[in-house]
């Protein structure tokens, strides 16, 4: 099977962490963001997966291959030489993605969650029709664009932005599956899954929702980017508490890198990351933050938030 990840362009969201590496390599729970995805992908039985991009592809690039080749699996990129918008890609990755039968996955790279790829291969293929959309509910759905679809068979109605009235409270979750003769429905120029191709296929009947369980986020800015943060390290406490740090000081879920150095009398946690190389000097108490690669807490200061390195004698908290 194959896969797109629409990988996008400047990362202008979640800037500072995008001006020195495009925004899929920024490092989410100590890991690039775009390698948690890819290895639940390969996990699921994909081969092939394609980074839709158009900014800095030879960084991407060079950064996956090593991750290809211990996942055993491709990892090629599409560059646009202008925005495609989110189905535009598509078009442009036609040769790849319709190579054979096969259904393929596309998601948006800023999505984090329990990816359910083996429940929507397996749904996907149950209903027959040429898309499903994950889905995932939200407390105040006038706030988003939300999916009706029917409760028995999850075939979608239609699409409502920012309804006034409860009308539905799930939403888009950026995770898709296709059978490629929906390919059929996307031209070769920017164009918008959500707004243009999404209500044709709807229309037609050929388009099903699945719902998600379990956490999900956009961390595609600071304030979600630590919620996330937050949710993906009770998931593990759940799953696999086996990979959160017990130490001195600790309290709550708190992952830390080997190469980090803790110093004595510190206090660390709840929901806290600690990325490689990082330096907490003694004494310090640092709480619902993200340390990556490199930063350092000095002495009996106190941290939330980011933290992330200016050069090699100091750090921005």
């Amino acid at each position: 099977m194959k896969a797109l990840i629409l990988v996008g362009g400047y990362g202008t969201r979640l800037r500072p962490l995008t001006l020195s590496k495009p925004k899929p390599l920024v490092e989410f729970v100590n890991k690039p963001m775009v390698l948690h995805q890819i290895e639940a992908l390969a996990e699921a039985g994909v081969d092939h997966v394609v980074l839709a991009v158009s900014y800095r592809a030879e960084m991407l690039e060079e950064e996956m291959k090593a991750e290809a080749e211990k996942l055993g699996i491709r990892i090629t990129t599409s560059l646009e030489t202008e925005p495609l918008g989110t189905a535009g890609p598509l078009a442009l990755a036609r040769s790849v993605l319709d190579a054979d039968d096969e259904p393929f996955f596309v998601l948006n790279s800023d999505v984090i969650c329990d990816f359910p790829f083996l429940e929507m291969v397996q749904f996907h293929r149950h209903h027959g029709g040429e898309g499903t959309i994950v889905v995932t509910r939200v407390e105040e759905p006038s706030k988003y664009g939300v999916v009706v679809y029917q409760p028995d068979d999850g075939r979608i109605e239609r699409f409502v932005e920012k309804p006034r009235e409860f009308v539905s409270n799930k939403i888009n979750a950026g995770l898709y599956i296709f059978s490629p003769r929906m390919l059929d429905r996307v031209p070769l120029r920017p164009c918008s899954l959500e707004k243009e191709v999404f209500p044709e296929m709807a229309a037609a009947n050929q388009l099903f929702a699945l719902e998600l369980k379990g956490f999900w986020m956009d961390v595609g800015q600071p304030k979600d980017f630590l919620t996330g943060t937050c949710m993906y390290l009770n998931h593990l406490k759940h799953v696999k508490p086996e990979k959160l740090y017990e130490g001195p000081g600790t309290v709550g879920n708190v992952i830390v890198d080997p190469s980090a150095t803790i110093g004595a009398n510190c206090r660390i946690g709840p929901n806290v990351i600690i990325g490689p190389d990082v330096v907490i000097e003694d004494g310090a108490c640092i709480k619902r933050c993200v340390l990556l690669r490199g930063s350092r807490v000095r002495d009996r200061r106190s941290a939330s938030g980011f933290a992330w390195r200016m050069s090699p004698s100091s750090a921005k908290t």
